[in-house]
Order: structure tokens, then C-alpha cells, then sequence
């Protein structure tokens, strides 16, 4: 559903839902709650959705989609692919440091099946679209070819778990200069760069 279609009082119930879920997690979070912060009554959450499921699920798909347009807005850049794949990791954290720590829990450990499987479905959308982008790079010669576009997609993600390493974060005295020197460390490893002039585009 396009936000704009909304009514003010779905609204209210979703971006209230979405602040309390991304502070508290899902499962401390009840439907009165969510009707008392949002200043609408049951019966008028009940009108928009069957149950918090319902709702949990409505926001994963809008988040997915917004998180969509960013990561295509980036893509979409005339600028070197480097810099679009460090753009794409400092927007992932982005998303994510206005997350709890209850919210992952629930996400990916506690949610019940319904949500957990929702939840995956979502991923592996929005992993397909970046498999897609990584296939076309080494098309055209921005990756190396001797490298599986699957590998490249589950070592980012990997990385992104990197960045919220406690120990690791300790060695760098900004979040983005940790991202830079994991971009540089995807990009080119730990041998020096013979092409000195790529260095402007990382």
C-alpha cells in the first residue's frame, strides 16, 4: 500500500508501531500499547489489521521497500562502483543503528514462524537484486570474473556483521573510517595497488 493513500490514523499506527518495535523489539510490545502511544483505539487498529503479525508484516515490507529505492538511488550513480558498493554499506548501517538489540533477537531468533519466514522472504528479495547488479558488474569488467557473484553478496554480508564488532570498532576512531578500510580490504586485500589512481575512488 502507497503511504500516501493511507489514512492519518494507519499512519499514526505504523510509524508509532515502528519507533516501539525498533526500541523494544517485537515481543514486548503489545497491541494496547501500540494503540495508547498512537492515541487510537482497538477497534481502530482492528480496522487496518487482523493482528500484530499483520502489522509486524506490513512494516517489513515497507522497510524493504524504502531500503529498495535507497540501495537503487546508489546504484543508479555515475560514479565509480567502489564508491557505490561503500555507499551501500554505510546506508545498511545506517538503517540498523536505530535498532535494538531485542529487535535482531526477535527478527532472526524468536519471532514465531509466520514472521521468521515473512522476514526471509524479504532477504532473499532484496539479495537477489544485489546478485543481479553484482552479475552485471563483472559483465562489465568491475569485478573479476574468476569470482562467484554469490560469494561477493555473502562476504558483504559478512562484513556488515563485522561492523558491529565491539573489538573491531575499538581500532578506528569513526564507524566510517572502519567501513573505508573494509571497502578497501574487499576491493583490493592486503597487497599493494599497482594502480595508484584507483585510490580516489574509495
Amino acid at each position: 500500500m502507497e503511504q500516501n493513500s493511507r489514512s492519518p490514523k494507519q499512519r499514526q499506527i505504523v510509524s508509532t508501531a515502528r519507533a516501539l518495535f525498533w526500541k523494544f523489539g517485537i515481543r514486548r510490545v503489545s497491541v494496547e500499547e501500540i494503540c495508547t502511544e498512537a492515541g487510537v483505539s482497538k477497534m481502530t487498529f482492528y480496522k487496518y489489521f487482523s493482528n500484530k503479525n499483520e502489522l509486524v508484516k506490513f512494516i517489513l515490507e515497507e522497510i524493504t521497500a524504502e531500503s529498495i529505492s535507497k540501495y537503487r538511488r546508489i546504484m543508479n550513480q555515475k560514479v565509480p562502483f567502489p564508491e557505490k558498493v561503500k555507499q551501500s554499506i554505510q546506508l545498511k548501517i545506517e538503517q540498523t543503528e536505530a535498532l535494538s538489540q531485542e529487535f535482531f533477537e526477535d527478527i532472526h531468533k524468536k519471532a514465531e514462524p509466520e514472521i521468521k519466514e515473512f522476514f526471509h522472504q524479504k532477504i532473499q528479495e532484496s539479495l537477489r537484486l544485489i546478485l543481479h547488479d553484482y552479475t552485471a558488474a563483472q559483465k562489465t569488467g568491475d569485478i573479476r570474473s574468476d569470482i562467484k557473484p554469490e560469494f561477493i553478496v555473502y562476504f558483504l554480508n559478512k562484513m556488515m556483521e563485522m561492523v558491529k564488532d565491539e573489538e573491531l570498532s575499538r581500532l578506528y576512531s569513526s564507524p566510517q573510517d572502519m567501513i573505508l578500510e573494509l571497502t578497501r580490504f574487499f576491493f583490493y586485500g592486503i597487497l599493494p595497488r599497482k594502480d595508484k589512481k584507483r585510490t580516489k575512488h574509495v
